[in-house]
């Protein structure tokens, strides 16, 4: 990693979510720009390039006097990384974090190929042609759904591999 501001501030944000006992902060920005020397918008920049779903955290923010930055680590569970993943997101899940989500799991196969086309095909707005902001809470319900099915599909194929005694 070089050392450039970005890869910095990446750093320092990853470092004190490691020494987190709940694995989540709650960061300023404007507080971050300043111990940085930089505009708030390269903090923006950073996390959300670097701390995307697909890179294995969820964000929050609330804008205004008091805003924050909240930054959570999603750990996949090795024994049930679907399980953990579903205990990680939220009630609202907008179609490009979703796709992320998925993606991340196709890439540490954890689904198949053929699951992650259906599990992209049922969360696309499209398809779910309801408005806003009820979309993203029926993305969110429909794919922690499909997620515990496949979680569950997985542990009885599992328990049936077993041998018997």
């Amino acid at each position: 990693m070089g050392n450039n501001i970005s890869d910095i501030i990446e750093r320092y944000l990853k470092r004190i979510l490691q020494q987190s006992q709940s694995g989540v902060i709650e960061v300023q920005r404007s507080e971050l720009a300043e111990l940085f020397q930089c505009v708030p918008s390269q903090i923006n920049y950073v996390i959300s390039t670097r701390f995307s779903v697909d890179h294995g955290y969820v964000v929050e923010s609330k804008r205004g006097g008091g805003g924050y930055i909240r930054i959570r680590r999603i750990d996949l569970d090795e024994h049930a990384p679907l399980v953990s993943l579903v205990r990680s997101m939220g009630s609202t899940i907008s179609q490009r974090e979703a796709e992320s989500v998925i993606d991340r799991l196709r890439r540490e196969q954890v689904v198949s190929e053929r699951e992650a086309a259906m599990l992209r095909a049922a969360v696309r707005r499209e398809v779910l042609n309801v408005d806003l902001p009820y979309r993203d809470e029926l993305r969110a319900r429909l794919l922690t759904q499909m997620l515990l099915a496949l979680s569950a599909a997985v542990q009885r194929a599992e328990d049936d591999a077993r041998p018997q005694r």
